[in-house]
C-alpha cells in the first residue's frame, strides 16, 4: 500500500539537529539523563505495541517516531558526554546484522534452524557460556519465560519442557483462566511464574554444567 503523501517527511539529519537544539535551549530536555528517560522508553515501546495491535497506520507512524526520538535522545546525551554518537549506534547494528546473516551477505548456505544459528552466532560474538546469559531481567515474567525456554531449546539444553501443540487463542484463554483462578485463590500469578522460572533457570544451569 502506498504511503500517505499528507504526512510530513524529514531527513534523519533534521531530527538530529532538532534534538541538538532542544538539548541546548529547552530546560526540560537539557536536564534529562539516560536513567530519567527509562520510563519514557518503556511507555513509548508500549504505545508502539498498542498501535500495531489496535491502531491505525497514522498511529503507528506517530508512535514509531516517538520511539525513534528516544534512541536519538540517548545517543545525543552520550555524545555530549564523549561516550559515543548516533553514527556509532547505527554502525554497530549494521555490523551486527551483516555478521549474523552470512547466508545473505556472503556465500554460506541458509541454515536449517535459523533461530539456533542466530543464537549460536550471538553466543560466540559475546563470549556467552550459558543459554541464560544476556536475557534481560527487566522483561515481564511471561516474556522472560518465553525467552528462557526459547534459548534452552535452541541451545539443546537437556531439560524437560512441554511441547504439546496449542493455538494462539487457546494460549490466551488458558493464560487468562490461570490468572483468574490464581486471583480467586489469593495467589499472585506473576510472582508464582517468576518463582517457577527461577527453578527452571536452576535446572538449565545444572544441565549445562553436566
Amino acid at each position: 500500500m502506498a504511503s500517505d503523501d499528507s504526512r510530513p517527511t524529514a531527513d534523519f539529519s533534521e531530527l538530529l539537529a532538532v534534538m541538538a537544539r532542544l538539548r541546548e535551549e529547552c530546560p526540560w530536555d537539557r536536564s534529562q539523563t539516560h536513567r530519567s528517560l527509562v520510563t519514557y522508553l518503556v511507555e513509548e515501546t508500549g504505545e508502539v505495541i498498542d498501535a500495531i495491535e489496535a491502531g491505525t497506520n497514522d498511529d503507528l507512524v506517530e508512535e514509531l517516531g516517538d520511539l525513534l526520538l528516544q534512541v536519538v535522545f540517548h545517543a545525543r546525551i552520550a555524545e555530549e558526554d564523549g561516550l559515543f554518537d548516533i553514527d556509532q549506534v547505527v554502525g554497530g547494528i549494521v555490523a551486527k546484522l551483516v555478521a549474523r546473516h552470512p547466508y545473505v551477505f556472503s556465500d554460506e548456505d541458509v541454515p536449517e534452524d535459523l533461530d539456533a544459528a542466530w543464537e549460536a552466532r550471538k553466543a560466540a560474538a559475546k563470549g556467552r557460556t550459558s543459554s541464560l546469559d544476556g536475557i534481560a531481567h527487566s522483561l515481564s515474567s511471561v516474556a522472560r519465560s518465553a525467552k528462557v525456554i526459547s534459548r534452552a531449546r535452541s541451545r539443546g539444553v537437556a531439560v524437560e519442557l512441554p511441547d504439546t501443540p496449542i493455538t494462539a487463542k487457546e494460549t490466551g484463554d488458558e493464560l487468562l483462566s490461570l490468572v483468574a483462578r490464581a486471583q480467586a485463590s489469593g495467589v499472585d500469578a506473576d510472582q508464582a511464574l517468576r518463582d517457577r522460572l527461577r527453578r527452571l533457570e536452576g535446572e538449565i544451569r545444572e544441565a549445562e554444567g553436566r
